[in-house]
Order: structure tokens, then C-alpha cells, then sequence
């Protein structure tokens, strides 16, 4: 459809006290996707929303940061299934009013790579299909009934979480029926699954390569969680147009449209909680904010543990629910910029997937051990060469990133401590690692040691500064079999007027954040009024007025992260 005009919006406030209005119909804690998608569906049905976000800006994971003239995502590597019509494209178009723009990826999107043996993912079920048959031609049969297999969990996914949209008492009800409702597979490790599928173990091996995406070896992690991320990436991956940040910015416009508004620096610091009915939130400056409904995107733990007044915890006995779940790994991330483009450096957007061989459960557990071990994954990302925007902001220049798990044990002994301020201990088992990760770039692309201009490395102390995490989780809770029977994962709560959303009442990723968002909206608004979240994914259409989304100076930008930092 033909582009009418463009009008300029707002993308969100700092906070300040007096800022805010005295009442709105719901407030959101947090701004990842989750709590984005929760806003911006609530104000497309009427209701004046506030999002309130600690950090400086606003998108959780999938926001991006610039230093020394480079930028970054922190979350959004790849997404699936945005590229072309689908589900989860047309729920971003809702949300963000067809603002948000995608850009696919080469057709190997994903190459994984065993003690130096490649393996390439390519987009399109066919394709796949003949790429993994050259390598394993006796196991063309396995191959093809695993991407059946994949689909076909993906497609009962919504019946196994239906229960999250209903009230909680009736999810606890549906729940008990869900075994005879889907395939015996979603009650099933990774690993189980494909075991009984094939003995061939570098075959398994090859299409578990992308475990790090949800943080767990297949021998721990739920084959729901890898089917939905193998299926999710089976057509191929995408990148948001004009980077990861453009995601938040392109929501931000629905969320006001009805007189709410995005803050940045609004420290929440508990939900206000009477006769168990949530009622607003106090802040950390100590001014309180009122509203019929509040939703959590701080994550199941910190919500319970941290927001939670102390009496509520007491009453409703919320360690009894934390004893049955597991935070996820923590990680380590190389943010790297290179001088010259992505074709002068000779870069795709091809994603890495590189271990040191194929025993993923083995190497993991001796990396846990031992920091000074073989990296047990080394993810790398080309985010630069991924946006076809990128040149037009950063001319010139190109970015990488790399990324593998770590133990928050390892830094415990900087906790509390500040950034740069760490001493010298820390900052050569920082430079160790920094350079062992480099070091796998180097590898791969010897052509950019050269060129190398700035890096910096993120560890679990960062992750816990910026999303105020205890364990320096990347993914929040892990993806174990168990987790998923777990009725305290559901959007609504035993407070009363109190949900929470994003990827801990659904999976992880910005696909399953997004997910939780929308069932936790139907959940907030009841059986009735839920069906309306399905009303505006149904007539949806395409806006003819483009809003252009006004961002911020690279100055105000890197002003902002420096008085963070």
C-alpha cells in the first residue's frame, strides 16, 4: 500500500515525579516485549496504559546501546517467522500500528559448527531438509520426520497453552486435561525425544546446535522449548530495520495514542497491596502511582521476591513456588566494532554456532566446573550486517557480537561493587576472557583482527545491573520439563488486579515474550472481553499514514548510557 504522508511521534518520557498522571486503567512494570505488547493492545482497546521502566530505555532485551560511535543490540540477534505472513508478524503489526519493518536474513541463517565441521541451517523446510541429508544420507527419514515433528508440536502449541489466556482457577482445571490434549513429546526432554528418533549422535548434536537460544543442553531442556526455536527459525531469520531498538520505538506511538505513556528511569520499588487487591505501585523516589490493574514484566522471580510486599510473600507463601524453579544461565557478551562495511570486512549475516564438539552435555558441565575450560558454545552475531539500514547510521563501520554462558559464581566477589571500579582482579579475568572470545572470531574471519576498533565485554553483573536480576539470568527461568506444570505461572496472580507477562508465562525469546504478553491481556480482561485481543489481529490493516518515529541524537543516547552506567 502506498506510503499517504508521515507524521512525527513521541517515543516515551523520563520519568519525574509529578510527570504521571494521579490514576490510569493499568500500569506496566517493565518495558520488555511482554509489557510493550500488553500496553499497546490495551490502548488500541481504550484503556490509558502506564509503562514504567527502571532503565534509560526503554525495550528490555530487545534494546540496543551505542559507545564510541557504534551500536548494539543486547537480545535481538534473529527473530522467525516476521519475514513473510504469519502469526507472529501480524501481532507485530498490530502492536506497533505496521511501523515496525523487517529485513530477511541471508538463506543460511544459522551455520553450527562441531570441533571445526560445518553444518548450515538454510531457510525453507526443503532446504533444510536436503542440507542436513548430504551430511547424514542414511538418516534422510530422521531428518524429515524430525522437521514433521517440530511442526507439529508448534502446531498444538496453542492448545498446551490455552490455559494461560483463561482465569487461573479454570487453567488449573484445563491443565489436568492438556496430556490427552496434545502429543506425549511436550512432557519430554530434547534429548529423550531425539534419542528415540535416531542413535546417531552427531546428527543430534547438529539439530540441537542451536541450544543456546534457550540456554539448556538438550539432556535438561524441554523438547516443547527447542521444537517452538527450530520451528520458529525453520523458514529463516529476520532483523528489524534500523536496529533492535526500532522495535520499542515503533510500539511506543500505539501505547500513547489512548494518553499513555513510556517512562525511562521509573524505579518501581513495590506493588501497593490492600486486603490482597493490588492498587498502584511506589516508586523509589517514594511517589505512589494508582491504577485499577497492574502487570508485572519484571519477571516471575524479581516480581515475587523484590515487588511483592513482604506480607503478601508471607500469606501466599511464594518460596514454596520459587523452590520448584530454576533461573537461567548467565552469560558473557563480546560488543565489538570493526572499521570498514560488512562487504570491505567480507561478513554476512550468517549466525555462528561453534563447540568444541558434540557432547554438549559433557562440555557444559566441565566449562561449569572449571571457567578456564573450552567454551562450551560461542555464538556470533553480525547485527550490523543484518539491518539494511545500518550504513546510513554508521557509515563506514561494522559490528559483532559474541556470546557465551557463564556462572554468576564466578563474580560474586564484585558484587556491590561499581562499574570500572571493580579492581584489577577483575579486570584481567575480564581481559582473559575477553581475549579467548576474540580469539574465536579471529578464527573464523583472521581478516578482522586488523580492523578491530573498540570492545567491551558484558558479564552477569551488568545483566543484573541493568535488568536488576540476582543470578545474572539471561533467559529468566530455564526451560525444564517441570516448569511448565507449574500453575504459578500464570498471568494471573493470587493477588487480586495483579498479572504478570512476558516470556515467564509463556518460553523464552522476544516470540515467546511477545506470546505472553498477548495471553496475558486476554487473561487481564476476562473470558468475554478476551476475545477482543483476537478482534484486532483479525481486521487488521495496514495503516495508509506512516508515522516517522522521531529518535533521540546520538549525543542524548550516549548521554543517558553514561549517566546509567
Amino acid at each position: 500500500m502506498a506510503r499517504v504522508k508521515k507524521v512525527k511521534v513521541r517515543t516515551g518520557k523520563r520519568y519525574r515525579a509529578g510527570r504521571t498522571d494521579d490514576q490510569y486503567d493499568v500500569i506496566v512494570v517493565g518495558s520488555g516485549i511482554g509489557g510493550l505488547t500488553n500496553a499497546a493492545l490495551l490502548s488500541l482497546l481504550g484503556q490509558k496504559v502506564c509503562v514504567l521502566e527502571q532503565h534509560y530505555t526503554a525495550g528490555g532485551y530487545t534494546h540496543a546501546y551505542e559507545r564510541e560511535g557504534y551500536e548494539w543490540d543486547v537480545g535481538v540477534h534473529y527473530i522467525g517467522e516476521v519475514h513473510k505472513p504469519s502469526t507472529m508478524r501480524r501481532m507485530f503489526d498490530v502492536i506497533s500500528e505496521g511501523r515496525l519493518k523487517w529485513a530477511e536474513m541471508d538463506p543460511i541463517y544459522d551455520k553450527v559448527i562441531l570441533k571445526g565441521k560445518e553444518f548450515n541451517f538454510i531457510a525453507g523446510r526443503e532446504n533444510f531438509i536436503e542440507e542436513l541429508a548430504k551430511h547424514f544420507p542414511n538418516e534422510r527419514k530422521v531428518i524429515e520426520d524430525y522437521v514433521q515433528l517440530i511442526r507439529k508440536i508448534s502446531s498444538q502449541t496453542p492448545k498446551f497453552f490455552a490455559g494461560q489466556a483463561m482465569p487461573s482457577w479454570m487453567s488449573k482445571v484445563y491443565n489436568l486435561a492438556r496430556p490427552f490434549l496434545v502429543s506425549k513429546e511436550f512432557f519430554k526432554t530434547t534429548r529423550d525425544v531425539l534419542e528415540g528418533m535416531t542413535k546417531n549422535q552427531e546428527l543430534i548434536s547438529v539439530l540441537t546446535g542451536q541450544w543456546g537460544n534457550y540456554g539448556q543442553a538438550p539432556a535438561d531442556a524441554s523438547f516443547l522449548m527447542h521444537a517452538l526455536i527450530a520451528k520458529h527459525y525453520l523458514a529463516g531469520g529476520a532483523y528489524p530495520v534500523g536496529g533492535a531498538a526500532d522495535i520499542a520505538r515503533s510500539i511506543i506511538p500505539t501505547i500513547q495514542k489512548s494518553g499513555g505513556e513510556v517512562f525511562s528511569y521509573a524505579d518501581v520499588e513495590e506493588i501497593l497491596v490492600k486486603n490482597n487487591s493490588a492498587y498502584g505501585v511506589r516508586m523509589a523516589d517514594g511517589s505512589e502511582i494508582l491504577a485499577k490493574k497492574i502487570i508485572s514484566n519484571a519477571g516471575f522471580m524479581n516480581t515475587i521476591e523484590k515487588l511483592l510486599p513482604k506480607e503478601s510473600q508471607q500469606k501466599h507463601k511464594v518460596h514454596d513456588w520459587t523452590d520448584k524453579l530454576h533461573r537461567s544461565s548467565a552469560h558473557l557478551c563480546i560488543y565489538a566494532g570493526f572499521k570498514g562495511t560488512a562487504e570491505e570486512l567480507g561478513l554476512n549475516s550468517t549466525n555462528l554456532w561453534i563447540y568444541p564438539d558434540g557432547d554438549h552435555e559433557g562440555n557444559l558441565a566441565k566449562y561449569n566446573s572449571d571457567p578456564e575450560a573450552d567454551f562450551p558454545l560461542v555464538y556470533i552475531s553480525f547485527p550490523s550486517s543484518k539491518d539494511p539500514d545500518w550504513e546510513n547510521r554508521f557509515p563506514g563501520k561494522s559490528t559483532v557480537e559474541i556470546v557465551t554462558p557463564a556462572k554468576m559464581d564466578w563474580f560474586k566477589q564484585w558484587e556491590g561493587t561499581q562499574w570500572q571500579q571493580r579492581g584489577e582482579d577483575y579486570d584481567a579475568f575480564k581481559e582473559k576472557l575477553s581475549t579467548r572470545l576474540l580469539d574465536k572470531l579471529f578464527e573464523r574471519h583472521p581478516q578482522l583482527r586488523d580492523k578491530l576498533d573498540y570492545f567491551e565485554l558484558s558479564t552477569p553483573l551488568s545483566t543484573n545491573w541493568y535488568q536488576k536480576n540476582s543470578g545474572g539470568e539471561m533467559l529468566a527461568l530455564d526451560h525444564f520439563v517441570e516448569r511448565f506444570k507449574q500453575s504459578c505461572l500464570h498471568p494471573q496472580t493470587p493477588v487480586k488486579n495483579l498479572y504478570m507477562t512476558g516470556s515467564d508465562v509463556m518460553t523464552a525469546g522476544v516470540g515467546g515474550a511477545l506470546m505472553g504478553g498477548v495471553m496475558s491481556t486476554m487473561s487481564l480482561l476476562g473470558l468475554k472481553k478476551g476475545k477482543q485481543v483476537m478482534g484486532l489481529f483479525k481486521n487488521y490493516q495496514e495503516p495508509k499514514v506512516e508515522p516517522e518515529i522521531e529518535k533521540d541524537s546520538p549525543s542524548e543516547t550516549q548521554n543517558a548510557q553514561k549517566e546509567c552506567a
